[in-house]
């Protein structure tokens, strides 16, 4: 615990520019919820922009409402 699952539009990312992405997310979900770096876990669910809609945006983002705590656009 915590686990964070980062959806996106299928992109390349070098292991330079993916260990920056996963040292950032990790000090920060530590700071946030005051755990060890053992005990964040980050996934990558690179997604089609065709796909978006159906498989991203209505399930997580508009059906639950409640759970987002930053909304696109905003």
């Amino acid at each position: 615990m915590p686990h964070v699952t980062i959806s996106h539009f299928p992109k390349d990312l070098d292991d330079a520019g993916r260990e920056r992405l996963v040292a950032r997310l990790t000090e920060a979900v530590r700071d946030a919820f005051d755990v060890g770096e053992d005990a964040v876990s980050i996934a990558l669910r690179p997604v089609a922009p065709e796909a978006w809609d159906e498989e991203v945006y209505r399930p997580e983002i508009t059906a639950r409402p409640g759970l987002l705590v930053k909304r696109p656009g905003h």
